[in-house]
This record gives structure tokens, C-alpha cells and sequence, in this order.
């Protein structure tokens, strides 16, 4: 079987506009999450990781008068960007370009400044990022709820072992819109406090946006350390339009078989990076599944409490987040965790540590049933 490692990434959010950053702020415990007024809310507000306006600007004019993007283009622009910076010499016209987003230019249809109707598509959202960048290939756009970065991911990972390109470019965004806040407050998803993944007191999801990209390939990096994709699969478990399933039979799946393709058993996880929205039923459902998979012992922390629900981002970044886990031997905390509140067991990570990693497990689930798991490994050349 092809090998598929992970090569340059970059995450653009309200932590930074670079993976370094990104991580900075993570071991220092800082969260990009703040309180924005919003009138469905009777408190006034909620909480969210949104990205001033006027900081994107700031550094897409970097790069180039992008005055006629929306945001999330020049933010998709920007992780993009670096990336390509870091491989200068990649033949875009070898290299497939995947996209994900759950919802893309959707604040368009509330606020459109100009621009065409159109606009809000998908498929336009991703010609404009084809052409920007002039890849060749035309490109691929995954949305299949909250596992959307992390399919993507996997659609690559089968893209370069069916040896149909060498090299595989992931890009995946979504921003805070009204749309998608009204749309979590009618369900009463939404916490009026930063979210407690898995916690005892946790009241529900905080929104985000972010951008991520990395570069995928099947040639080996000249790099004394490799992380790769050992593993993936996802399983719909069709329990409800919104709601988990009570068991994790869909998570349970995807984890075993996972597990499977990388060769591996739950004794060698080191490390999860779970969904963890913070919402009640997500937070047993997977705690369930884990158990279920004899993983109720690994370590695990949950990023929502850094970022919020970025929805197509979220699993990409937190993909990226696990592959310099791995990279670091570094186990980052599970930001306000205070104390189990689900029926099983999980081993929460309530500080930063540093600890031999080689197998991670990342995990994603959402709306409809579906759920996604993706198993990464460290490669050091001896």
C-alpha cells in the first residue's frame, strides 16, 4: 500500500495566522473564543472564535489587492498561500486541489456586497481558489457535515494510493454567520459560556471559524521525522437529522475500522483528538464509542474550547493539531475541562505534557449520522 504522509500546513484563526502561532497559544492556555452581541440571544450575546475583518485585510494585502474576495476566500487564500510558499517548485498541474466547507460564502445571502448571485455556491467557492492559485485539475469539494476536513483528508489519502495524483493540496474553511448561529440556537445547542468539552457543567457548542491547509503527498519527505495517514474510514450510522446516536455505532465503526487498515489495536493509540463539541449528547456518544473501542484509557483532549465548532475546518485543524503532537511528543490540555460528565470513562488531558507518541487517533462526527475516524502515525528514520 502507498504511503500518504503530511507534508507543510498552516491554520489561519483567531490564535494566529500560522500553525506556530496556533500552538503558541494553545500550550499557553489562551482561547480564542469572546462574547459577540447577537439579539437572538437573551443574554445578549454569545460566544464565538470569530477573525476581525480588519486583520484579514491586513494581511491578504500582503499577498495582493483582494479587495473582490470574501472573507472566507482570502482566509482559504491565506492558508493556502502558505503552504505553496513552503514548496515552491510543486507542479500544480500534478497536484489536486480538495475543498472543504460545510457552508462556504453562506453570509452572502444575508450581506452581498456586489457580488454575484452565484457566489455562494460551492463549486464557485472552489473555482475561485483553483484560479487564484491556477491548479490545472479541476478541483474536488467535500461537505458532508462536521467531518468534512477530516474526509477530506481520507478522499486524499485514496486520491494518491489510487495513484491518481502524486500530490494532494487540502484547503478547508467556513466562517460565523447568522445563518449558521440561528440555525444551532434553534436547536438550543448553543452555551451562553466558553464550551466544557466532556465536562460535568457543560452546556453546550461555542461557533468559530478558521481556515487550514496542508500539502499530502506519496513521496517520502526528506525529513529525519514523517507523520502519515495509516488509516481511515467512516460510517453513517442514520440515527437522526441532528442527533448522535445513543450507542456511537457509527463512530464505533469508523474507529474499528481504522484501526484495521493501519494495522494497529486500541493498545497502540497514544493519543486522541476527539470532536467534542461540548454539547451534551455528542460528548457521551463518543465517550461510549470509545469505550466500546477499548480506548477509554488513552489520553484525550478536545480543541472546541480554543476555536469553537469551525464546522468543514474543524476536524482539518485539528488534524494539523495531532500531526504536531505527534511531531512534538507534546499532549495539549482540554481547555475548561471540569470533570467527567459522561457515563464512561475518558482520560481527559488537563495540562501540557510531554510524552513518547507514535499512533494518534482523530475523530469527527456530525448532522445526519455521520462520523469519520483517521488514524496517524510517526515515522522516524532510524
Amino acid at each position: 500500500m502507498t504511503n500518504v504522509y503530511l507534508l507543510d500546513d498552516a491554520i489561519i484563526s483567531p490564535l494566529g495566522f500560522s500553525t506556530t502561532e496556533n500552538l503558541t497559544a494553545i500550550k499557553n492556555g489562551i482561547s480564542g473564543l469572546k462574547l459577540h452581541n447577537n439579539s437572538l440571544f437573551d443574554s445578549g450575546g454569545f460566544y464565538a472564535g470569530i477573525i476581525e475583518k480588519s486583520t484579514i485585510d491586513k494581511a491578504s494585502a500582503e499577498i495582493g489587492d483582494l479587495s473582490s474576495f470574501t472573507k472566507l476566500e482570502k482566509m482559504m487564500i491565506l492558508a493556502v498561500q502558505k503552504v505553496l510558499s513552503q514548496n515552491e517548485d510543486l507542479d500544480l498541474s500534478k497536484t489536486e486541489l480538495i475543498i472543504s466547507t460545510t457552508k462556504g460564502n453562506i453570509d452572502l445571502l444575508q450581506e452581498n456586497p456586489g457580488f454575484p448571485d452565484k457566489r455562494v455556491h460551492l463549486t464557485e467557492l472552489a473555482k475561485v481558489i483553483k484560479d487564484f492559485f491556477q491548479f490545472s485539475r479541476e478541483p474536488l469539494v467535500i461537505s458532508n457535515a462536521c467531518v468534512s476536513g477530516g474526509l477530506a483528508l481520507a478522499v486524499a489519502k485514496r486520491y494518491i494510493q489510487a495513484k491518481k495524483v502524486e500530490n494532494v493540496l487540502v484547503v478547508g474553511g467556513d466562517v460565523v454567520s447568522d445563518f449558521v448561529v440561528s440555525g444551532f440556537q434553534s436547536f438550543h445547542a448553543i452555551s451562553d459560556q466558553p464550551c466544557k468539552p466532556f465536562s460535568h457543567n457543560r452546556t453546550g457548542i461555542n461557533l468559530g471559524e478558521a481556515a487550514a491547509a496542508v500539502l499530502m503527498t506519496s513521496k517520502k519527505p526528506l525529513k529525519p521525522i514523517n507523520i502519515e495517514i495509516t488509516g481511515d474510514a467512516s460510517a453513517n450510522d442514520a440515527n437522526h437529522i441532528s442527533g448522535p446516536s445513543r450507542t456511537g455505532e457509527g463512530l464505533f465503526k469508523s474507529v474499528k475500522n481504522a484501526l484495521n487498515e493501519a494495522g494497529v489495536t486500541a493498545k497502540d493509540i497514544d493519543y486522541i483528538s476527539a470532536h467534542g463539541t461540548g454539547t451534551v449528547f455528542n460528548d457521551e456518544m463518543e465517550a461510549v464509542a470509545f469505550t466500546r473501542s477499548s480506548l477509554q484509557d488513552v489520553p484525550l483532549n478536545s480543541y472546541k474550547a480554543y476555536y469553537g465548532h469551525t464546522l468543514g475546518a474543524s476536524a482539518l485543524v485539528e488534524s494539523i493539531l495531532t500531526k504536531h503532537a505527534l511531531l512534538n511528543d507534546e499532549l495539549y490540555p482540554s481547555l475548561n475541562y471540569e470533570g467527567s460528565g459522561v457515563t464512561q470513562p475518558v482520560n481527559v488531558i488537563t495540562e501540557l505534557q510531554k510524552k513518547p507518541l507514535k499512533h494518534a487517533l482523530k475523530t469527527a462526527s456530525g448532522f445526519g449520522g455521520c462520523n469519520l475516524a483517521l488514524v496517524f502515525k510517526k515515522q522516524e528514520d532510524e
